[in-house]
Order: structure tokens, then sequence, then C-alpha cells
């Protein structure tokens, strides 16, 4: 009878040990979990930051480019009313100034996107 008892605990504490070893194993995939999780934030905070300085350099160029059209208006305002006579070409060169400058500007844009993408 003593045996038989001593058997049946020993085949108890066998069978109970890769129980152990599982659980082990569980932990190992919820820390796997857990890091993967960290990861995804990183990654989403990382994806945010760059959105947001995309943002910002767009914001930065238009308003350069507002204001160095606005500053092309105004001078060619105020030549046109100084001489008259030579509206015409001062005209054409702010076209030409304006029209260069809002290039530069979406170009400006383009690249932002392609560097954040």
């Amino acid at each position: 009878m003593a045996n038989l008892i001593r058997i049946a605990c020993l085949t108890l504490a066998v069978l109970s040990l890769p129980s152990v070893g599982f659980a082990q194993e569980a932990d190992d995939e919820a820390a796997q979990l857990i890091h993967d999780r960290q990861v995804e934030v990183t990654e989403a905070q990382t994806n945010g930051y760059s959105r947001m300085g995309l943002g910002i350099g767009a914001g930065l160029v238009i308003l350069g480019a507002g204001l160095g059209i606005g500053r092309i208006g105004g001078q060619a305002v105020e030549g046109m009313s100084r001489q008259p006579e030579v509206a015409s070409s001062i005209q054409t060169g702010m076209i030409i100034a304006a029209a260069l400058i809002e290039g530069a500007a979406f170009f400006a844009l383009i690249v932002l996107g392609f560097i954040i993408s």
C-alpha cells in the first residue's frame, strides 16, 4: 500500500511539472504581447510627431510664400503709382516673380510630403 501511495504521489508530481513550464511560456507570450503593444504605441507617437512636423513645415512654407508674394505685390503697386507709363512691364515682372514663388512653395510642400511618407 505504501508503494501505491508513493507511485501516486510521484505520478502527480511528474504530471504537475509541465504545467509550471507552460505557465512560463504564457508569461513569455504575455511579455511579447506587452512588448509588441509598446512598439505599436511608440510607432504611433513617432507617426504623430512626423505628421505634426509636416503641418508645421507646410505652414512655414505657405507663410513664407505669402509674405513674399505680398511684398512683391506691394512694391509693384508702389512702382506703378510712381511711374504709370511702365505699369505693364512692372506687372509682367510681378506676375513672373509671384509664379516662381508659388512654384517654389508647391515644390517645398511636395518634398515635405515625400519626407514624411
